[in-house]
């Protein structure tokens, strides 16, 4: 009797451990987000917090923003947080994304080589450092990967009317990777390179790279958050992800979120408003 009621126990022991394990594993969502906010240490300092108030483990996918928003469109993400205000709107108008949310928002600022042979260090007007750089034939690390930051420096050569595809031969090099990547390759070549500040000033192999160009309105960089379209994908978790959404767009939530310093300087600044999206 004492032996099987020892053997009982110890399967009920084993058989609480194995669907403990089965729940943990099961209790987690996927994000597709920026390479900014995971190479700028932000993810580090709040997923814990997160994960510790509920329960839910955050495995994040960083990608450029196309790249996060089409991991989202073929369901394999529940949640996409990125920052491309107009690609969010078309994925959210096409069906893809529901209850999107603005969070925050940080800046971009060009940064370039101490000798600044395009002569932009100071200025605060983006366009125009542009067409300098474009007449120096200074060197150029740009992305070139369909991300937000990507995207927001093409509507600005644009602007600049320079077509970087066809007057970019010898001076402007597209990495294809992501912020941290195109910094290295920025400072291995000496080169100007737009950038996310949050990643900047995470940034480690500066070399002689400095901040030249920031503080126009252009650069402003607005992130937004929203849920997989359960309708698209039956199998996205819907609960947990909006516990995800609701958390980061709760007080403590964008506590966490102006919390988050480097050197003292804050990175992001939560800026969600009940019923506000872009």
């Amino acid at each position: 009797m004492k032996r099987r009621h020892l053997l009982g126990l110890v399967a009920g022991v084993v058989l609480a451990l194995t669907s403990s394990l089965a729940f943990a594993q099961g209790n987690f969502i996927v994000v597709a987000s920026t390479t900014s906010t995971e190479q700028s240490g932000l993810f580090g300092h709040i997923l814990p917090i997160f994960t510790k108030k509920t329960g839910i483990e955050v495995r994040v996918v960083a990608q450029g923003t196309g790249q996060a928003l089409k991991t989202g469109e073929k369901g394999d993400a529940d949640v996409v947080f990125v920052h491309d205000p107009v690609a969010e709107k078309k994925f959210v108008d096409a069906g893809f994304g529901v209850d999107h949310r603005l969070v925050m928002y940080n800046d971009f600022v060009i940064v370039g080589p101490k000798s600044d042979p395009a002569k932009v260090k100071g200025t605060r007007n983006v366009v125009e450092a542009y067409k300098k750089i474009a007449a120096a034939k200074a060197p150029f690390a740009s992305r070139g990967d369909s991300s937000g930051t990507h995207a927001a420096e093409l509507r600005i050569w644009k602007e600049a009317g320079i077509d970087v595809k066809t007057a970019g031969e010898g001076w402007y090099r597209e990495t294809g990777s992501g912020m941290g990547p195109t910094l290295n390759t920025a400072s291995a070549m000496n080169a100007y390179a737009f950038t996310d500040r949050g990643t900047w000033l995470n940034f480690k192999n500066r070399g002689d790279l400095l901040i030249a160009v920031e503080g126009d309105v252009k650069l402003f960089n607005q992130y937004g958050v929203m849920l997989v379209n359960p309708a698209k994908h039956a199998h996205v978790k819907v609960t947990e992800g909006k516990a995800f959404i609701d958390w980061l767009t709760s007080k403590e939530g964008q506590d966490a979120i102006a919390a988050y310093k480097i050197g003292g300087e804050q990175l992001f600044f939560p800026n969600y408003k009940p019923g506000q999206s872009s």
